[in-house]
């Protein structure tokens, strides 16, 4: 099983009234997943990884009117969709050192992304690690690229969704903790759709304490395979 890629083939994953999720590489271990988020007829594609058969998904869902960038490594295809779809690119803008990655157009979004009724939360803007992270939120739904995922890398234990291995000794409480999602969408995984704030709640209260059976699970796949 690769670390990141292979064979494309897209895989549908999170559907719900207001959108739906891919992974573009089902076999690859990072579990990469984007998403697509419709609103009235609007689609906001979010960190898309590309794959055969990804126009026809959208399609079904509206007119592409955007393709956002939520974390500052998470480029991906978000480039080459927008370009496909005569779209802009979106970016925080906070981020740095991404714009300049696309030869698609690009926007700067703040509060919230464009008129989608998106809100932005700012999850992570540190340089050591470098890392830009924002979260998208309504009141129901709650999408972050990196900081929580669902990928077994992330998980200890019985977790179902977990922090990033990096962020387990500062878990992002203070970005996160106040929401009370009813489904929560992620960069890396399937999203959670049962009991979404309990397992956001467990996930952050435990991050420091499951961080050496974090650990020693993402050596175990991640490195020995």
């Amino acid at each position: 099983m690769p670390l990141k890629g292979g064979h494309a083939d897209l895989r549908e994953i999170d559907r719900w009234d207001g959108g739906v999720g891919w992974i573009a590489y089902p076999d690859e271990r990072m579990q990469r997943a984007s998403h697509a988020l419709a609103v009235d007829g609007d689609v906001w594609v979010i960190d898309p990884v590309d794959a055969p058969g990804l126009d026809d998904l959208l399609a079904d869902l509206g007119d592409v009117v955007g393709v956002a960038v939520c974390l500052d490594r998470h480029k991906r295809d978000a480039g080459t969709v927008a370009e496909r779809h005569d779209v802009p690119v979106y970016v925080p803008e906070w981020m740095d050192g991404v714009a300049s990655a696309f030869d698609a157009p690009v926007e700067r979004f703040g509060a919230e992304l464009g008129d989608s009724g998106y809100r932005v939360r700012r999850v992570r803007d540190a340089s050591l690690p470098p890392w830009q992270e924002a979260a998208l939120y309504t009141d129901d739904t709650l999408l972050v690229p990196e900081a929580v995922g669902t990928a077994s890398f992330f998980r200890a234990g019985s977790e179902r969704l977990g922090v990033h291995p990096m962020l387990r000794p500062i878990p992002p409480r203070r970005a996160l903790g106040d929401l009370t999602p009813d489904r929560i969408l992620v960069g890396h995984g399937e999203g959670v759709f049962e009991d979404a704030t309990g397992a956001l709640r467990d996930a952050l209260a435990g991050a420091r304490r499951r961080l050496p059976a974090a650990y020693a699970k993402m050596i175990r796949e991640m490195v020995l395979g």
